[in-house]
C-alpha cells in the first residue's frame, strides 16, 4: 500500500500475532493517524470472534478493516470450524470482486492452532515459527518477537507486549496503547 499518495488517508498501524507453548496472542495498537496527524490513540483493531474462537487484527483503513473482518465471521458462519478455508474464500471475494478489491487493508487471522496474514492480493500466508505482523510497524514488532522468540523463555504474551512496545518506540504511526486477545 502506497500511504504517500492520498494525504486524507488513514496511515497503518502495528498488528502482532504470537504462538508459543500453546497460547495465541494477538496484539495491536490504539493510533488512528489521518494524514500526519494522529486523530485517535485508542482504537481497538484486534478483537475476538467468541462464537468461533478466532482472533481478527486489520491494519489499513478502519472502515476497509471493519468490512473484512464481518465479512470473514460470515465465511466462518458458512465453514465452521474450517479457518484456512474461510480466510481462501475472503481472500478469493477480496481478489475478485470490483468493490472488495478497492479495499485498502490487511487481517491477521488466528485461532488457537494456526495464524494466516490475508490480503487483497488473494494472499492467505501462514507463518512457519508462529509469528506474522503487518502494519507500518509491522517489520519492527516481527523483528523484535523474532529475537525475543529465539533467545528468551517469555510466555507469549509477554513477546507480543515487549515486540509491540519496541515497535511503538521506532514507528510513527504505533503507539503504546495496546489492545491484546488471548486463545
Amino acid at each position: 500500500m502506497d500511504f504517500e499518495k492520498r494525504p486524507d488517508q488513514m496511515y497503518s498501524t502495528t498488528i502482532l500475532c504470537v504462538k508459543r507453548d500453546g497460547k495465541m496472542v494477538m496484539c495491536g495498537d490504539g493510533q488512528v493517524t489521518l494524514g500526519h496527524t494522529i486523530v485517535k490513540g485508542t482504537a481497538r483493531k484486534v478483537r475476538k470472534i467468541d462464537k468461533h474462537n478466532v482472533l481478527v487484527g486489520f491494519a489499513g483503513s478502519a472502515a476497509d478493516g471493519f468490512a473484512l473482518s464481518e465479512r470473514l465471521e460470515a465465511k466462518l458462519e458458512k465453514h465452521p470450524e474450517q479457518l484456512m478455508r474461510a480466510c481462501v474464500e475472503l481472500a478469493k471475494d477480496w481478489r475478485n470482486d470490483k468493490v472488495l478489491r478497492r479495499l485498502e487493508a490487511m487481517l491477521i487471522v488466528a485461532n488457537k492452532d494456526v495464524i494466516f496474514s490475508v490480503s487483497g492480493n488473494g494472499d492467505v500466508m501462514e507463518p512457519e515459527n508462529g509469528i506474522t505482523a503487518i502494519g507500518s510497524g509491522g517489520n519492527y514488532a516481527l523483528s523484535a518477537a523474532l529475537a525475543l522468540m529465539e533467545n528468551t523463555h517469555l510466555n507469549a504474551e509477554e513477546i507480543a507486549r515487549r515486540a509491540m512496545k519496541i515497535a511503538g518506540d521506532i514507528c510513527i504511526y504505533t503507539n503504546h496503547n495496546f489492545v491484546l486477545e488471548i486463545l
